[in-house]
């Protein structure tokens, strides 16, 4: 089987890095440990192994397919739920009590990791998962026990109806209508758009979690409510009955192809039943819980598309040889070398790793502070969830922008032979592309982060982390080897709170749109950093093992590639921070709209 991820850069962050065995102290987590960890990731890895990564171009060259009405997928995605929903992984970070495995978020992130470098076109599990959470949270007793298990066995199928034509990203302007029924169902009339896996024969049933507006509501986003809308209805004699959501056309993507994105059209012949979550009014709300979740997913969508993308050039970089190097030119009687000799090849390998195993330690801080907000109680409980809430958006954001630039790379590694099908990096190119736009396209990310994560509280979360960020500085100081790469974090921290500071004012003037006019570059000014502290910890962790136990062989080698690649990231990557600052505190606007500016 070909390489598409580490199994050992996993366990350094999960036990090494992150400590994973220290949250069993916690009662909610404490049917488990190092070894029951190991079973789940082994058992995702023989489902990647088996029923998914074989299968990733034949699912690309082999879309689904919209038939009278029906939609047919490969059949090996009906075999990979299956046994997904067998091993109980589709909800390994439920609890107990909902049918899960109570298992901490810092491990599901890496079973998701595995799945997506595995064969990125058959995502579906994600999408059920976050819905069955929704209802357990939200959902009366009888719409749990209705839906919840047939779901987290892989039997049905879950979906996010949110995207209609008219509205795209703005919620607000949503036109789907729920009208009450005497016998407290709805009846919802409407269209979406974009609704991943929204219909497909690999499963029984299709449950849409979807939002909508009850007769009278106020406008805008205070007015949305969220609805359970079944592709089949369960009637009393439990049978399945068509519930009138009629799939009208697949979008044909430039990626992803495994997975159906649908146009959906809810009540054409005034049928279709929808039941309420929660409270009315309040969908929204509830539908974030879902969406930060999927935001989450997407950055290890990205990030596992990078890993695959990094281990497949290179392969090809250390096969393929070509020329002689640099400083052997003339030797035309020498033998070629392999392309992994050449310089340039390195810095675009070296960029590849480090985005990647960087992202990863990003995503799995982020499911840490998950699992402690979870667990912990008083201030330590708040100061968990602010930190998860400022980074969220950022452990969305770089994985998946700088993903696209890692793949590129790959396939550049691969030259002429990248773009063709006879490699699978033109492939990887186009399936991560769509990652930026998935769950809130970056400029609505960088908006999110720059103008409320970064000000709530009146900054704390901001201050939080960059406390956390100078203690892993100050922890690196402890080796005289990192005192450089201390210095330059600390260079960076007052970097980001002098460009933060010379932003807020504009907010504070009510200038909402001069704050917010360079988000973007904030965002990735903010993710450069975020990122060199992720480094800066592994490069911590793994010298104290290379100057108190010197491992050999491949595990030497393990921990001083940990150490060259944070040293690449902060000599090649941090630098760049330079010229965002430069323009974020530009003072001249370009950008915004004026009789004065035309674009031609």
């Amino acid at each position: 089987m070909a390489s598409y991820f580490s199994r050992r850069t996993i366990d350094f962050l999960l036990y090494e890095v992150f400590d994973a065995t220290a949250l069993t102290r916690y009662p909610h987590f404490e049917a488990h440990d190092r070894e029951t960890f190991a079973m789940s990731l082994d058992s995702v890895t023989h489902i990647a192994d088996t029923l998914m990564y074989p299968y990733y171009r034949e699912v690309d060259r082999h879309a689904p397919e919209l038939r009278q009405g029906r939609v047919s997928v490969h059949p090996k995605v009906r075999d990979m739920l299956r046994a997904l929903g067998e091993a109980g992984l589709i909800g390994a970070n439920f609890s107990f009590e909902h049918g899960g495995q109570q298992l901490p978020e810092l491990v599901n992130a890496c079973l998701g990791y595995i799945l997506t470098a595995a064969n990125n076109s058959m995502l579906y599990t994600g999408l059920t998962s976050g819905a069955a959470n929704l209802i357990n949270a939200f959902g009366t007793p009888d719409l749990q026990s209705t839906y919840v298990a047939k779901l987290l066995a892989g039997q049905w199928q879950g979906t996010m109806a949110l995207t209609e034509p008219q509205a795209g990203s703005s919620l607000s302007d949503i036109t789907s209508t729920a009208e009450p029924q005497p016998d407290g169902t709805y009846r919802i009339m409407g269209q979406k758009v974009f609704i991943s896996a929204g219909d497909h024969d690999a499963v029984d049933n299709v449950v849409h979690l979807l939002l909508a507006r009850i007769a009278g509501a106020p406008k805008g986003t205070r007015g949305i409510s969220l609805f359970v809308v079944p592709k089949y209805r369960l009637e009393p004699s439990g049978e399945l009955t068509d519930n009138d959501v009629t799939s009208t056309g697949i979008y044909h993507k430039l990626g992803q192809r495994g997975t159906p994105a649908m146009h959906l059209v809810l009540g054409e012949r005034g049928d279709c039943h929808g039941w309420l979550v929660g409270e009315p009014h309040r969908g929204l709300s509830y539908m974030f819980q879902m969406m930060n979740e999927a935001r989450i997913a997407v950055g290890i969508t990205g990030a596992g598309i990078a890993s695959a993308a990094y281990y497949a050039s290179l392969a090809y970089a250390k096969e393929r040889p070509q020329s002689r190097r640099l400083n052997e030119k003339n030797q035309l009687d020498a033998p070629q070398t392999p392309i992994i000799n050449h310089p340039d090849v390195r810095r675009m390998l070296l960029f590849q790793k480090a985005v990647v195993e960087g992202s990863l330690s990003l995503l799995l801080e982020s499911a840490r502070l998950a699992d402690l907000a979870h667990v912990a109680e008083g201030e330590a409980k708040e100061n968990y969830r602010l930190l998860l809430e400022l980074l969220t958006p950022v452990a969305k954001t770089f994985p998946t922008e700088q993903g696209v630039r890692s793949v590129s790379e790959g396939l550049q590694v691969l030259g002429g032979y990248g773009y063709t099908e006879d490699f699978p990096l033109e492939q990887m190119y186009r399936d991560i592309r769509i990652t930026p736009i998935y769950e809130g396209t970056t400029g609505i990310q960088a908006q999110d982060l720059l103008g409320r994560k970064v000000p709530m509280g009146g900054g704390k979360a901001l201050q939080l982390l960059l406390a956390e960020m100078t203690q892993t500085a100050q922890q690196a100081r402890t080796h005289e080897a990192l005192v450089p790469y201390a210095d330059k974090l600390e260079a960076e921290i007052e970097r980001l709170r002098t460009v933060t500071g010379a932003l807020l004012p504009y907010a504070q003037r009510g200038d909402t749109e001069r704050f917010l006019m360079d988000a973007t570059l904030y965002m990735e000014l903010f993710g450069l950093v975020v990122v060199a502290w992720q480094w800066l910890k592994q490069g911590e962790v793994a010298q104290q093992v290379l100057s108190t136990r010197p491992p050999e062989g491949d595990e030497l080698a393990f921990y001083e590639s940990k150490v060259h690649t944070m040293k690449y990231f902060f000599h090649y990557e941090v630098p760049k921070t330079l010229a965002l600052a430069t323009r974020l505190t530009d003072p001249e606007v370009l950008t915004i709209a004026s009789e004065k500016q035309v674009l031609m």
